[in-house]
């Protein structure tokens, strides 16, 4: 890191942050937890004895007598209205399964009295319909301003000549969902209400727009508040899967925990001065006649992804969880369009032990009362951070169309 290296780099972020919210993974509407029931996914089938594993990391072996009443229901079922009778045999590996104990059952065992399944296959389709659905009807970005009185959340998408302002408008039958703690994963996140959402907030929407795609009546909404940290890593616990990082914006020492689910990447030299260059106006285009183009392409692999759509307003392509990424192609005046976000999601995946002591980064992150945790890093960062004209075009990009999530 040189003298030269600028910390007005916000905006940066928001590229890596629609990376990370751009997944989407589909799972059965099924009441959480509890000591006499739980949900979770099958991972073995043994005789008549049902291993289970939960969102919560809780693995759960429970016998299925043939007393046991077990229904197979569609994907978001609210009910077992429409469920039909299935044979245990007909469970597998990587179906949903919503399981009740038998509270008769002798101490110490675990066996069904009930059990509510919901097929791997008509999750997959039901995922597919819905990153068909937020590809076309969905739009991110940055909370601008929240009207809890009207329903009226404004948010900013896009950069530089494709900035927007969108207006999200809600009503009594919008779904509300917020990010849980030290997560991005859309299936964790919570029903809550407008008044949670703040200025600052990432937020994606899906819904009808208008014409001009500036306003859309929403009929499902999530969001969430994330710390962005760029600066320089001190030390590495490989031990703890930490890395100790000296935040450029507070000048204090952070620590942030690398997950299973953190998404690490490192842009190439030539890559990362490329970008910086365009940016700043100083490198050519890539492709396009400037302002919004079309681009087609999958997400980044084996997490989050990003993609832009043939419409330039963003588009679902599995990555990740299976959800669709969101992009957009964005052209600055004087240049060509070129894809920011695509650059960043081709950026190769590395590991903790690809990173050392000294290595610029900057980083996506929760922040809660269990700390920090990694979301999205993205290594090999020097040349955007030296880069003002960088740093001011990047200011207002702002997540662009396309499915929540996250996630992992």
């Amino acid at each position: 890191m040189t003298s030269k290296t600028r910390i007005c780099v916000p905006a940066l972020f928001m590229l890596m942050a629609s990376l990370v919210l751009a997944g989407i993974q589909a799972t059965a509407q099924a009441p959480a937890a509890s000591g006499s029931r739980f949900l979770g996914t099958v991972t073995a089938v043994n005789g008549t004895t049902l291993t289970v594993k939960t969102d919560a990391g809780e693995v759960h072996q429970v016998d299925v007598p043939e007393t046991a009443v077990l229904k197979q229901v569609e994907p978001g079922a609210k009910d077992l209205s429409a469920a039909q009778a299935i044979q245990f045999s007909s469970l597998a590996t990587g179906d949903r399964v919503l399981v009740r104990l038998d509270p008769n059952a002798p101490a110490g065992s675990s066996v069904a009295l009930q059990i509510v399944a919901v097929k791997q296959a008509d999750l997959a389709k039901k995922q597919e319909r819905e990153r068909e659905d937020w590809a076309q009807h969905g739009v991110g970005g940055l909370v601008k301003s929240v009207d809890a009185s009207s329903g009226t959340v404004v948010i900013t998408s896009g950069v530089g000549p494709a900035a927007k302002t969108l207006n999200i408008r809600t009503d009594k039958s919008t779904v509300l969902k917020r990010y849980a703690p030290a997560s991005v994963r859309y299936d964790l996140a919570k029903p809550d209400s407008i008044d949670s959402i703040h200025a600052g907030d990432q937020l994606r929407a899906r819904g009808q727009k208008n014409a001009a795609g500036t306003d859309v009546a929403a009929e499902e909404i999530v969001s969430g508040t994330f710390r962005n940290i760029s600066g320089t890593i001190n030390s590495i616990d490989a031990s703890s899967s930490s890395l100790q990082v000296k935040d450029l914006a507070t000048k204090k020492q952070v620590t942030i925990k690398i997950t299973s689910d953190s998404q690490m990447r490192k842009l190439p030299d030539n890559m990362a001065r490329m970008l910086a260059s365009i940016l700043n106006g100083n490198g050519p285009g890539f492709g396009g006649r400037g302002g919004q183009g079309s681009q087609g392409g999958p997400g980044g692999q084996g997490g989050p992804g990003a993609a832009t759509a043939p419409n330039g307003e963003g588009n679902g392509s599995p990555s990740g969880q299976g959800g669709p990424g969101g992009g957009r192609r964005v052209g600055f005046a004087g240049g060509g369009g070129f894809d920011a976000q695509m650059m960043l999601s081709r950026a190769p995946l590395v590991k903790l032990d690809d990173l050392k002591k000294g290595d610029a980064i900057m980083v996506v992150a929760t922040d809660d009362s269990s700390g920090m945790s990694a979301i999205t890093l993205m290594a090999g960062v020097e040349p955007l951070l030296e880069a003002p004209a960088a740093s001011q075009n990047l200011l207002n990009w702002s997540l662009s169309t396309g499915a929540p999530d996250a996630a992992q």
